[in-house]
């Protein structure tokens, strides 16, 4: 088969991935079964993990570095579980591989769009770099410029990122792909194809979350509602509750973002914009002394925690990549193995490349 060069199929619609995974009639061996719990029990703790025992924490950077953090620890374990059931690529079925390819398109198209928003979230911090540099230099005779940069921080900060308009649609189209292949005959498949739908569900909640953060939308956020029998799925459901819930009282309350950072330094930003517009009274020198100062260490903040979260969405583009790299050299390795018109075995064909 060439799988490469073939156009992605058309994702399944959503159903009930549980049915479809085990009918009544399959059983697993004790150590089939004891390897999917192990994965399952592991997901729940790591999404329990990510409930934060303060809704302060809802939406930091530091939160969503630590989500981004456990995504690249499931999509890794995924890899170990495939080594662990020795289910070589040859014997997994089209459609699984149709619908990882597809998955996987999206993941990196997302992952493009979050780097983009953390970019010009970065761009925004400049901004209020050039503005602590003018007034802390020579306020008297730099409030002019530090105004108009100000006043360019906020239209920058409340503008929308383009990059970000095709995240709902394609959340919408990884919801539709949590419905999954029927797996006959392989109880591996049926194992791998059951935990495969854990860690996408984790991915389309993680991902939907950053997309309603980064553009001040919670039209982005999705509520699924998984099966009892997966052991992760309180802790999934609470986790839902708990940030969704949060978000969605948070952009009711007229917040122009949801991010904790980018709220604490825009606050400040409000904050001295009128005292330099007006310029300032004689008891109001120390209020705007202590504002730049609290402006200073909190831009700090907003800047390492981009960083940070930059360089966690760069680790999961590079798992998917790779993922989906090692696929397709595992089915072109496999298409020569099985030509026959070659008349090569594999290690020839290496040497030939």
């Amino acid at each position: 088969m060439s799988r490469p060069q073939e156009p992605h199929r058309p994702l399944f619609h959503f159903g009930n991935p549980f049915r479809m995974i085990s009918p009544k009639s399959s059983q697993l061996s004790p150590r089939l079964q004891a390897q999917l719990n192990a994965f399952e029990e592991t997901l729940g703790d790591r999404l329990r993990k990510l409930i934060p025992q303060d809704k302060n924490e809802i939406l930091s950077l530091t939160w969503m570095k630590s989500a981004m953090e456990s995504l690249c620890e499931s999509h890794t374990d995924i890899k170990t579980l495939i080594t662990n059931l020795e289910l070589p690529v040859t014997d997994w079925d089209e459609k699984w591989i149709d619908v990882y390819l597809d998955i996987s398109v999206k993941l990196l198209d997302i992952c493009i769009a979050f780097s983009s928003e953390i970019t010009r979230l970065n761009q925004g911090h400049l901004l209020i770099q050039c503005v602590l540099h003018n007034l802390e230099s020579d306020p008297s005779k730099k409030f002019v410029r530090a105004r108009a940069t100000l006043d360019s921080w906020r239209q920058h900060i409340g503008s929308k990122n383009p990059r970000l308009h095709n995240c709902g649609s394609i959340l919408n189209s990884l919801v539709e792909s949590l419905d999954l292949p029927k797996v006959k005959n392989s109880a591996k498949g049926k194992v791998l194809m059951r935990a495969m739908y854990g860690v996408k569900v984790q991915t389309v909640f993680i991902c939907s979350v950053f997309a309603a953060a980064f553009s001040g939308s919670s039209k982005n956020l999705l509520h699924l509602h998984i099966s009892d029998a997966m052991l992760w799925a309180q802790a999934y459901s609470d986790l839902q509750t708990c940030i969704n819930g949060e978000i969605k009282d948070l952009f009711l309350h007229g917040n122009f973002t949801v991010l904790k950072e980018l709220e604490a330094v825009d606050l400040i930003a409000k904050k001295l914009f009128p005292m330099v517009e007006d310029g300032l009274e004689a008891n109001e020198v120390e209020a705007f002394q202590n504002s730049l100062t609290d402006l200073g260490k909190q831009a700090g903040k907003f800047s390492h925690g981009l960083d940070v979260l930059a360089k966690e969405v760069d680790v999961f583009f590079k798992i998917v990549l790779t993922g989906r790299d090692a696929l397709l050299g595992n089915l072109r390795m496999s298409d020569t193995m099985t030509d026959p018109v070659l008349g090569i075995n594999v290690e020839q064909q290496q040497v030939v490349r």
